[in-house]
């Protein structure tokens, strides 16, 4: 009695931690589906003006903002990153003055690594006044421990810092506390190739939950067994 009794403890426990993971999984499968939501409403909406500040640009993370100024392309800066091909290279982020002091950052797209230099694709590099719509985003700082750090001294970037980059290429603007990432449309010579923004969320906390769930049925039927088997073995047996 006391090994069954032991059993039905460590089983009850293991029963009701793999019933709260599988909850757990259906919680954050409402919160997610929420999210595409949200995300699926921005990116349909009709482009927007750029907000003035940060808790204006929380609300339209995701939406397209349309914006009007020039390039300050001799201030570009490249981040290092790997396109979605599995290619290396850099996502070009140029800063863009859309007033006399005030200064959005805009990623214009992923460039290969042969073109890093602004003079490897000219043509692509847009001067005088212009339009464009991008996305809005914030910068979600170092993604991981293994990202080196950002040397603004060098140029080199490895993430996006709205702060630090704009305080390195235009530091004595008022650079906005997003930026923009460009859309899909075609510059001129081909690069950089912008509509670089990953849309699409992962989402596969429904199958998490069933695995969970599935587990705790399993150890539910092996326990049940288990007991019926003490129960119908003979008072002596070992």
């Amino acid at each position: 009695m006391r090994s069954l009794r032991a059993t039905t403890v460590w089983a009850g426990g293991a029963l009701i931690v793999l019933l709260g993971l599988g909850t757990w999984q259906l919680e954050r499968l409402a919160w997610k589906n929420g999210l595409i939501a949200e995300r699926q409403a921005g990116l349909a909406a009709a482009p927007a003006e750029p907000p003035a500040n940060l808790d204006a640009a929380r609300a339209l993370v995701f939406h397209p903002v349309h914006v009007a100024g020039r390039f300050l392309n001799d201030r570009e800066m490249p981040v290092a990153t790997i396109a979605r091909n599995g290619q290396a290279g850099f996502d070009i982020v140029t800063p863009f003055l859309t007033g006399e002091r005030t200064v959005l950052l805009i990623d214009r797209g992923f460039v290969p690594s042969e073109l890093r230099e602004p003079e490897t694709r000219a043509a692509g590099l847009i001067e005088g006044p212009t339009e464009l719509t991008g996305l809005l985003r914030l910068d979600a700082g170092k993604p991981s421990w293994f990202t080196p750090d950002n040397v603004p001294t060098r140029n080199a970037w490895y993430f996006i810092d709205v702060a630090a980059m704009g305080k390195a290429a235009t530091p004595l603007a008022d650079v906005l506390p997003y930026y923009l990432d460009a859309d899909a449309t075609l510059n001129e010579g081909g690069w950089p190739q912008g509509g670089q923004t990953v849309i699409d969320l992962p989402n596969h906390h429904l199958q998490y939950a069933i695995t969970w769930y599935a587990l705790a049925a399993g150890l539910a039927g092996v326990y049940i067994a288990y007991v019926r088997r003490r129960r119908a073995a003979p008072p002596d047996s070992p």
